[in-house]
């Protein structure tokens, strides 16, 4: 298993954090800064399974054509492989990945 490199551009780790941040602010009474922070955490720590856990698979939105992507449980990133670095492009909720198709 080959050691990585890893790169999480700033477009994917504000989509982490202002995910969390909009969930913060919706349910301000029962979740807190240290709710927002364990979960912001999480699903850093979750990038650093791309490619020693996390499945590559093909990306199912037209967005990310070019990309692998890997999906955890609760989120989905685009990335990119140069040599030993992977370099996380994009990051996506679970909740977010369904396509407009499927709500008919």
């Amino acid at each position: 298993m080959a050691d990585y490199r890893y790169i999480i551009k700033p477009r994917a780790s504000r989509k982490i954090f202002s995910f969390y941040q909009n969930v913060a602010k919706k349910y301000r009474h029962t979740y807190d800064k240290d709710d927002l922070k364990r979960d912001v955490q999480n699903a850093v720590f979750s990038i650093f399974r791309i490619e020693n856990g996390l499945l590559r698979r093909e990306p199912t939105i037209s967005q990310w054509a070019g990309y692998h992507m890997a999906n955890t449980d609760k989120w989905y990133f685009a990335y990119t492989i140069d040599g030993d670095t992977i370099t996380v492009v994009d990051a996506r909720h679970a909740q977010n990945m369904r396509s407009s198709e499927s709500s008919i």
